[in-house]
């Protein structure tokens, strides 16, 4: 098994589109779930993206928790966003 690279994808309505993220509502973003690699988290997201296109405010994004837990170590080389 490879070396674990958390990643989480979430998301929500935001109050704007240009700006910092900003969520309309916190109680409200979807948790969508912690994945192993980049590659899974990245599957996820494309799939609820796609699934809420007709909502302009609607984002998803994909967080490296990886980095949170350990900043010192560094981006693995397949690593792209």
């Amino acid at each position: 098994m490879g070396h674990q690279l958390l990643h989480l994808v979430l998301g929500g309505e935001l109050k704007q589109l240009s700006g910092p993220v900003e969520f309309k509502d916190l109680s409200a973003i979807e948790i969508v779930g912690v994945y192993p690699n980049y590659a899974e988290a990245f599957a996820a997201w494309r799939g609820v993206a796609q699934r809420t296109v007709d909502n302009a405010q609607m984002r998803y994004f994909i967080v490296h928790l990886h980095r949170l837990l350990d900043p010192e170590a560094g981006e693995a080389p397949h690593e792209h966003a």
